[in-house]
């Protein structure tokens, strides 16, 4: 393999990985919540299962995902779609109605079921950055998951104090679908030029962070202006 080889391959590898852990660093709430009203001696149990489950079912619907974006013309819509879930990455307040559950296997399938729903713009991503790669995939899987399981806690807390580490992630999402929508074979005879190619990639990853950061601010905003309507009542 050509340095250009390895380098784009890391690169991808990397992004899989910051996308993994950014859009479900979550991970842990909601096996928290799933198994929360199990005994101690389950709840152990009920976590490594429920993983298990949702990276079979994760993995699966993205190679899916990489099957599908082969399709012509799937390869930009993904590529547009990413660039909004990009944008709501910053602006959304994500909303974990996990139901509790007193069965083991009750708890599991809750686990497997919410990571199913709530994952479906890490499959998006995932299969985007991989770049057609079954192997990158399964990789990112294999690098991204035990830090999910054991260090998502971590992650969420690590976020809250450094909020640019969600800009960083925003960004990375930015520069998927860019490569998405520049790859995509009914429009690549406009981006030969390497100049329009990876100038169009420079001002996506810029202009999302930034409109998702504009969103942010007006959305508070409006909330605030809201309270204030409310207590003034």
């Amino acid at each position: 393999m050509s340095f250009m080889g390895v380098t784009e391959f890391l690169t991808a590898l990397l992004s899989i990985v910051i996308i993994d852990l950014v859009l479900a660093g979550d991970n842990a709430i909601v096996l928290g919540l799933a198994a929360r009203n199990l005994p101690k001696d389950k709840q152990k149990k009920v976590i490594v299962w429920g993983t298990i489950g949702a990276v079979i079912v994760r993995a699966l619907a993205t190679l899916a995902v990489v099957w599908l974006l082969k399709i012509p013309g799937l390869l930009l819509m993904g590529g547009i779609v990413l660039i909004w879930i990009a944008v709501k990455l910053l602006i959304e307040e994500k909303d974990h109605n996990v139901e509790a559950t007193s069965s083991m296997w009750a708890a599991i399938r809750t686990i497997i079921i919410a990571d199913a729903v709530m994952g479906l713009d890490n499959v998006l991503a995932v299969a985007g950055a991989a770049h057609g790669s079954f192997w990158l995939v399964l990789l990112g899987l294999m690098i991204s998951v035990p830090i999910m399981v054991w260090g998502s806690t971590m992650i969420l807390k690590l976020m809250e104090k450094l909020p640019w580490i969600i800009y960083v992630g925003s960004g990375v999402l930015a520069f998927t679908a860019a490569k998405m929508i520049v790859d995509e074979k009914l429009i690549t005879m406009y981006f030969q030029d390497p100049l329009i190619k990876y100038g169009f990639i420079l001002i996506v990853v810029a202009i999302v962070p930034w409109a998702g950061h504009l969103f942010k601010k007006l959305k508070h905003k409006k909330q605030v202006q809201i309270r204030d309507v409310d207590y003034a009542e």
